[in-house]
């Protein structure tokens, strides 16, 4: 069902530091900051030869990362992201089999452009899981 990594999110405190930090020790292609307001994150996408990092720092009052960077404040990943190719036979396949999907159930429209759902944790050894569709 799952198919490649798409990328695993990371909440960091301080996103120009995290920024640096894969630029310029790791050696990585960076993009930009770019404020997400409708998901409540600024983000920076980090380009591997094989997947993605994201790198989160809340964007807003509001934002669904706040709680997480509260408990954890040196940050940490918050995510992984696998794709498939019908996000909506993944969801019904998975919930047949017991999955919890979080929030109304419906795939929403990612940083990616594309339709996403979230995972809940409990389900998958203690990790969210973000699908996104191919």
């Amino acid at each position: 069902m799952i198919g490649k990594l798409n990328h695993v999110a990371i909440v960091v405190p301080d996103l120009s530091a995290a920024t640096a930090l894969y630029r310029d020790t790791l050696g990585a292609a960076v993009s930009a900051p770019v404020d997400l307001a409708a998901h409540g994150v600024t983000v920076v996408f980090v380009t591997l030869p094989n997947t993605k990092i994201e790198l989160l720092h809340p964007f807003g009052e509001k934002s669904p990362i706040a709680p997480f960077l509260e408990k954890n404040a040196s940050g940490g990943i918050h995510h992984i992201c696998y794709e498939v190719d019908d996000i909506l036979t993944a969801r019904d396949q998975l919930k047949a089999q017991g999955a919890r999907v979080l929030g109304d159930g419906e795939p929403k429209i990612g940083a990616h452009n594309k339709p996403v759902l979230f995972l809940h944790p409990k389900d998958f050894c203690g990790t969210l899981v973000e699908l996104e569709q191919a």
